[in-house]
């Protein structure tokens, strides 16, 4: 019996695009003939998710659970908002958000093996793919945990395509749901200013000396310039220098300070952020379309 590998797994489902258990059932089925496990793949309509494989999959829905003391957020992507409209996909993403809740995983390689009702999330977006007729995909999957005395603040935008989740010191579900709407809206980067990152900091430095200097201004002013500048820069990113926004005459960190809060760890996640999105030429396509006729 030939022994199957992971490279031959790996080869396997680059092809076919299958899921990595069906791949592997298939090899073991075939004795690891490759040419034939895609043939027991596409009998079984396990491979016709193949030709979707290298399309650009950029819209889609961003979604959270909480369950006690537990949190998880996540995106699913589809290629169309259309598709990301229907009821299919809607009700996969209730699956996904479901299985993905009642485990143990905090990463997006750990969900895909999660298993429901006796197939993987990794096989059930195969066949999804299939049956919509569009590539799905998942990604970011993170999971939050807080203490008993901490609470977790959530907010969906325009029916989840932004989702932010907030960890805050104490539970206070008003001050939790307007920091977490704060954080949809105005999309900070960091917590406060000990998280950005040195060189973020020197880059911005550089590139803001840089603008002054050209601007023609004297080098003892263009110093007094640029600390103006960069902090300027660290109040749009950092989300207690921003102005909180149900009142910005005042900085998040003062609301939170009147509230006797703090916000101890936070995620935004805004669909399709990171995908480069590929530019179609629809003229183009359907004249290649017509010409294959």
């Amino acid at each position: 019996m030939v022994k199957v590998t992971a490279q031959m797994v790996k080869e396997l489902r680059e092809r076919t695009g299958a899921g990595m258990l069906d791949c592997k059932k298939a090899l073991e089925e075939n004795g690891g003939d490759i040419e034939k496990a895609i043939d027991y793949l596409r009998e079984k309509g396990m491979a016709t998710a193949a030709k979707k494989a290298g399309r650009v999959a950029a819209e889609g829905l961003t979604d959270y659970r909480i369950s006690g003391n537990e949190a998880i957020v996540f995106e699913l992507n589809s290629e169309t908002d259309f598709v990301a409209k229907n009821k299919q996909f809607l009700t996969l993403l209730n699956t996904i958000a479901e299985g993905i809740m009642a485990s143990n995983a905090t990463t997006t390689e750990e969900a895909l093996t999660i298993e429901v009702d006796g197939r993987t999330i990794e096989t059930i977006l195969v066949d999804a793919t299939s049956a919509i007729g569009e590539k799905l995909s998942l990604r970011r999957v993170s999971r939050f945990v807080k203490t008993d005395e901490q609470a977790f603040g959530a907010y969906k935008h325009m029916g989840g395509r932004i989702t932010a989740l907030a960890v805050l010191a104490k539970e206070d579900e008003t001050v939790a749901k307007d920091i977490a709407m704060h954080i949809a809206a105005q999309n900070p980067r960091y917590l406060d200013r000990s998280q950005v990152e040195p060189e973020t900091l020197e880059r911005e430095k550089n590139v803001l000396t840089q603008q002054a200097l050209q601007e023609g201004k004297p080098e003892n002013i263009v110093e007094k310039m640029v600390i103006g500048r960069l902090n300027k820069f660290l109040q749009d990113i950092c989300l207690v220098d921003q102005p909180f926004v149900k009142d910005t005459d005042i900085k998040v960190s003062q609301y939170l300070k009147a509230n006797q809060n703090e916000v101890v760890q936070f995620v935004r996640l805004e669909v399709g952020e990171g995908i480069e999105k590929k530019q179609e030429d629809f003229a183009a396509e359907v004249q290649a379309q017509l010409r294959n006729k």
